[in-house]
């Protein structure tokens, strides 16, 4: 699992790839909350999935949990280019609605 963030004016970009599951997820946590907590104060974080190829309920756990985090923070949390099988996961689970897709 790889991640990797970019700032562009008010919008913190976190990039996604790899496989989302229990073996990486411990890891992919403190990475992403760390970058969350040096970013405190800008007004969205966008989740770029384009390049997991894999992602199960500790996806979504894990998107949850960094989506309560920016919360406290009071910066909204986005999803965009998510693979066809990591859509269907997000839509039936109804995170969209947390989470837009743009």
């Amino acid at each position: 699992m790889k991640l990797q963030s970019s700032r562009r004016g008010d919008n913190l970009y976190i990039y996604l790839s790899g496989e989302l599951d229990e073996h990486s997820v411990t890891a992919l946590r403190e990475s992403a909350d760390k970058i969350i907590d040096e970013n405190a104060g800008l007004s969205r974080a966008v989740f770029n999935l384009a390049g997991l190829r894999f992602m199960d309920s500790t996806g979504i756990g894990f998107l949850i949990g960094r989506y309560k985090r920016l919360k406290r923070y009071g910066m909204g949390m986005y999803v965009e280019n998510p693979e066809a099988s990591a859509d269907k996961i997000l839509s039936i689970s109804g995170l969209y609605s947390l989470m837009p897709k743009i």
